[in-house]
């Protein structure tokens, strides 16, 4: 019975991708057939497109080269980094001025979060910070790309970035694909830049503007549809700054195409929150929230924030007709309001978000942390299986409690143990086979199906090797459960009380080992602990052999009790020695980081 079934799924995940992929099947044949027409119109459509192409492969680049650093130290950043709200708040601002991608940073956020390494508020926190760092990419483009032939810098950076791509290092390559990626960043700026210079000359797209808050609304939509199409609000950004410059659309509609890139960049968030747990969920939720919040407040204070914007502008030397630098002063701002306005409410939109989108139960042993946006970096991935081995060595504990005919709670309660073995002194009859197949096999597959779909160039051979030790090890201590209780559910009845008090033995070991493991877990005791509870095992195991010398040659058991006592002795100590050992790997490493 303890082996593994393939079958064990995550049903979530395969109803997610294909909704996912029923999405593309739609959006990406709709997608080709405006972009044939623009080419058909305007042979200057394709240079702005082109523009646009480059400069999101540019961003592809970027995150790929950051991943290049992840796998240890990622964590450790986050631990220290993100335990306060200034600092998870500070975290998305910096994470998302070195990467200009707010909803990557959204989306990284979701896999931290899915996979454990932060809580909900940090999170929160991460992505409020997010959004405002999303508005220096505003005031790069405005403030020196567009005032500079940037495309003279993107020509370096891809020559050294393509030659560091052929290193075998991967922190070199992860250079290199910053290096493109900025490279091409700069490129796509430049033909987006070049593209509405010439569009100009055929099309005045200025001459369908739209005022008072219908335009308002109207170009904060077509801002929405075009980050949702490009997956990217910063790349929205970049072609409504262009478009300014080059006069293609008015001031006030800029200022509400920017409204609208803001609230579809959490489109992206959305769509990544699919394949996560309720947590990934719940943070897609919270930065939905927040950007239609902000995104309303601008629009219904547009007047207002549009004079804050003269007056700011006036102050720091901001010339009254470039439009461009006032509209990353404007994006800057209600940004900046709608984190003023929506950091008192966090504890109560965790409490929102925690009521509406609610854990599913726990009766079918589903995986909790297997997800696919914890794939995405080294760090949360191997997080992700630390986390869903101690959900199968928890469930493995009822199993263990129950196939020793007691209760789990009983266990890790502060009741003395020989009481609690007295006081359980009934026989229960609990198949140890069937709780596996419900409780464990599922997980254990549904693990090892998420190490095989994770990416190969992920350096983490041995933290997989020591979660499949761990799992092995849980099925071996259910295997030896098994063979123990046989035995044990006829002696714990037995009239004869010396082999009656023997087994009880074996069960107050096997509990009482239980018991110190998890006061390891919850009170971070040392590693001696560990090392005490080895010792008592071999002294337990030496007592033992005494105790049944003096019982044989008394007469007080019979040589068939003995040699089942014995065996169940062995199997008790297997249990114990893989129990230790689990914990040993599985709760100190996580300490230590």
């Amino acid at each position: 019975m303890f082996c593994y079934n393939s079958k064990g799924i995550n049903d979530d995940w395969e109803i997610n991708t294909l909704l996912i992929s029923m999405l593309s099947k739609i959006l990406l044949p709709t997608i080709f057939i405006v972009l044939a027409y623009g080419f058909w119109v305007s042979p200057d459509f394709k240079e702005i497109a082109a523009g646009v192409a480059i400069f999101l492969f540019g961003m592809l680049a970027l995150e790929e080269g950051f991943k290049a650093f992840t796998g240890g130290i990622l964590e450790q950043i986050l631990k220290r980094t993100t335990n306060r709200l200034w600092k998870s708040l500070s975290f998305g601002v910096l994470t998302t001025t070195i990467m200009q991608s707010s909803s990557l940073v959204s989306v990284i956020a979701i896999s931290f979060l899915g996979a454990g390494l932060i809580g909900l508020a940090q999170g929160i926190g991460i992505v409020f910070g997010a959004n405002l760092g999303t508005t220096t990419g505003a005031w790069l483009v405005a403030g020196f790309g567009l005032k500079v032939k940037i495309s003279a810098y993107a020509m370096p950076m891809l020559v050294f970035g393509v030659i560091l791509l052929f290193q075998r290092s991967r922190q070199l390559k992860g250079i290199g694909y910053v290096l493109l990626g900025l490279g091409f960043l700069f490129l796509g700026i430049h033909y987006m830049k070049e593209g509405f210079e010439a569009f100009k000359e055929t099309i005045n797209l200025a001459e369908y503007a739209v005022s008072g808050y219908r335009g308002l609304f109207l170009f904060a939509l077509i801002g929405v549809a075009a980050t949702v199409i490009m997956q990217s609000s910063h790349a929205t950004l970049v072609l409504i700054i262009t478009a300014l410059a080059a006069q293609q659309i008015t001031y006030e509609n800029a200022l509400a195409l920017a409204i609208g890139a803001n609230v579809g960049t959490t489109i992206t968030a959305i769509l990544g929150s699919l394949s996560s747990n309720e947590q990934g969920k719940r943070l897609a939720g919270a930065h939905l929230i927040f950007n239609a919040v902000t995104g309303f407040i601008a629009i219904l204070l547009m007047q207002p924030l549009m004079h804050a914007v003269d007056v700011i502008s006036a102050n720091v030397g901001i010339n009254e007709n470039d439009y461009m630098l006032k509209l990353a002063v404007f994006h800057t701002l209600f940004n900046l309001i709608g984190i003023v306005v929506m950091v008192p409410f966090i504890s109560r939109l965790v409490s929102f978000l925690e009521r509406v989108i609610k854990d599913e139960p726990d009766h079918f042993a589903k995986p909790k942390h297997l997800n696919d946006s914890a794939l995405e970096f080294s760090d949360t991935a191997v997080e992700a299986l630390r986390l869903e081995t101690l959900h199968i060595y928890d469930k493995a504990t009822e199993v263990i409690a129950r196939g020793l005919s007691l209760k789990k709670k009983d266990i890790f309660s502060d009741e003395k143990l020989k009481s609690l073995i007295r006081r359980r002194d009934t026989p229960d009859h609990y198949d140890v086979d069937d709780a596996y197949d419900h409780y464990i096999k599922s997980l254990y597959g549904s693990l090892l199906e998420f190490i095989n779909r994770m990416p190969s160039d992920m350096n983490v051979s041995q933290p997989i090797d020591n979660v499949r030790f761990c799992n092995e090890s849980i099925i071996i201590i259910l295997k030896d459960v098994k063979h123990l209780q046989k035995n044990m559910l006829g002696f714990i009845a037995s009239l004869n009380p010396d082999i009656r008090d023997e087994y009880n033995k074996i069960r107050r070991r096997i509990t009482k080992v239980l018991r110190r493991l998890e006061k390891i877990r919850v009170d971070d005791q040392s590693v001696l602990t560990h090392d005490a509870l080895d010792q008592m095992l071999e002294k337990n195991d030496e007592l033992l052999h005494r105790r049944l010398d003096e019982m044989i040659r008394h007469g007080q058991i019979t040589a068939d009790m003995a040699i089942s006592l014995m065996n169940d002795s062995n199997y008790a100590h297997s249990i114990i020695r893989n129990l230790i050992e689990v914990n040993r790997r599985l709760i100190l490493p996580a300490k230590a980081a």
